[in-house]
């Protein structure tokens, strides 16, 4: 399951083009973002992901 929305980020790049790599490599990346956010709440004891968490 992908965590981006091709669609939308046809929109922001305007007319650029998308290679057949960029969605699967930026979900790849937003994942590890997500990881990355999970495991400093829990070493803050916390239950709930925040932006300063990113």
């Amino acid at each position: 399951m992908s965590l981006i929305a091709k669609t939308q980020i046809k929109e922001i790049i305007g007319d650029f083009s998308l290679s057949s790599d960029f969605i699967p490599a930026l979900d790849q990346e937003v994942r590890q973002i997500v990881k990355k956010a999970i495991l400093r709440a829990k070493k803050n004891n916390r239950r709930t992901v925040m932006a300063r968490d990113i």
